[in-house]
């Protein structure tokens, strides 16, 4: 009997101490969103708390779900100097989120048999051959291998004022930057990100295309998408309602270089001269997702890109496809791109298997909270959240 009533106590023990762990382990691990909506407030307080301890410029996040923008906040001021605050409609320089546009681009000219993926550059633009340093018998870069950011070439050429000059000579930019740009790697075998290789990518699809670069994006992409408000340079209708860039050096503001940029970034146009906005780039994400009724290219040809990428980091973490990044954070695997030019930083990531997407802006380049970080860590809870049913 003893010997009973003890095994009844240590049992007894046992379950208590198994409820106490497990209420700890309850307590320290962080609460998990049981749906959208409570990971879209968890979302907008921790951006606001985290801009309050930044706070130059603004910042602007928005989240797509299927074929609709569904939710958008916005933080700080568009004009600091005039406290106006942004809305959906509000413009920012949105860099490297140019990319996408170039891609596809040159996807819609692979479609109509105007080029293909395989073709060397040289074919569209022979003054690549130009560039130094090529290693000895390697094949010369293809369109492909430019596109994802494996040809080998440096990320900026080595011309002086290369980022000078107004967006009408951006092609005479890069022509007369292509001697002074090299080789870094063995073409076909590194990633290196390359703005001069996405600047050379445009001229050959302005050339393939028979038509300049801008008019193909804005009559083909732009256009059908209904993103009137979006464009390679800053329209009148851009310029009402601009977010203004600032650079923080230490504890001085300036507005100096992102103004000065208004008036053209010389040959950064198919790399990274695009404005637009929340309103405008969330169609852009819809059709991303696979979502819009707006047909660009072929659905199978847009499926297909999405579903191949070459490694970015040994791990395997990352990678870059034709126009687009990939990340991975715990299970979730996201798409998309980011941005940064002077006075300007811009992500806006997707996940197709949810229907989701993330779109941040912010008007400050020099600033601690970067988009990048705010839109994944956003994207990977609201993925997380959908998915519990």
């Amino acid at each position: 009997m003893r010997r009973l009533i003890g095994s009844i106590a240590v049992a007894f023990a046992l379950a208590i101490a198994l409820i106490a762990a497990r209420s700890v382990e309850q307590a320290v691990a962080p609460a998990r969103p049981q749906t959208l909506d409570e990971a879209l407030r968890k979302i907008e307080t921790t951006v606001g708390a985290d801009f309050a301890k930044d706070g130059v410029g603004g910042l602007s996040i928005a989240v797509v779900q299927r074929d609709r923008l569904i939710w958008s906040r916005h933080f700080g001021y568009a004009e600091s100097e005039t406290r106006r605050v942004a809305d959906n409609d509000t413009a920012y320089r949105v860099g490297s989120i140019t990319k996408q546009f170039t891609a596809l681009a040159l996807l819609q000219l692979a479609e109509q048999g105007k080029l293909r993926l395989e073709d060397p550059l040289e074919k569209f633009v022979p003054e690549i051959k130009q560039v130094k340093g090529l290693p000895e018998g390697s094949s010369p870069i293809t369109l492909l291998q430019v596109a994802v950011m494996r040809a080998g070439l440096a990320r900026e050429p080595g011309c002086a004022n290369h980022s000078v000059g107004p967006v009408g000579i951006w092609q005479q930019k890069v022509l007369d930057c292509l001697p002074s740009t090299t080789y870094v790697n063995t073409p076909g075998t590194t990633y290196l990100y390359s703005n001069i290789g996405y600047a050379s990518l445009g001229l050959a699809i302005e050339r393939a295309g028979g038509e300049p670069f801008i008019d193909q994006v804005t009559k083909r992409i732009l256009a059908p998408l209904k993103m009137a408000r979006s464009g390679m340079e800053p329209t009148p209708a851009i310029r009402a309602n601009l977010a203004r860039g600032y650079q923080r050096d230490g504890g001085v503001v300036s507005r100096t270089a992102p103004d000065r940029e208004l008036d053209g970034r010389g040959y950064r146009v198919p790399n990274g001269a695009l404005f637009s906005t929340i309103n405008d780039l969330a169609k852009f994400v819809a059709w991303e997702l696979g979502a819009s009724s707006t047909t660009l290219i072929r659905k199978e040809t847009q499926d297909a890109n999405y579903e191949r990428s070459w490694p970015t980091a040994a791990n395997a973490t990352s990678g870059y496809g034709v126009g687009f990044q990939t990340s991975r954070r715990g299970d979730v695997t996201m798409l998309g791109h980011g941005g940064s030019t002077a006075g300007y930083l811009s992500a806006a990531l997707f996940h197709r298997g949810s229907g989701l997407g993330v779109i941040v802006f912010r008007n400050c380049d020099s600033c601690v909270m970067a988009p990048g970080p705010v839109a994944s860590t956003a994207l990977e809870s609201l993925v997380n959240a959908s998915a519990i049913r």
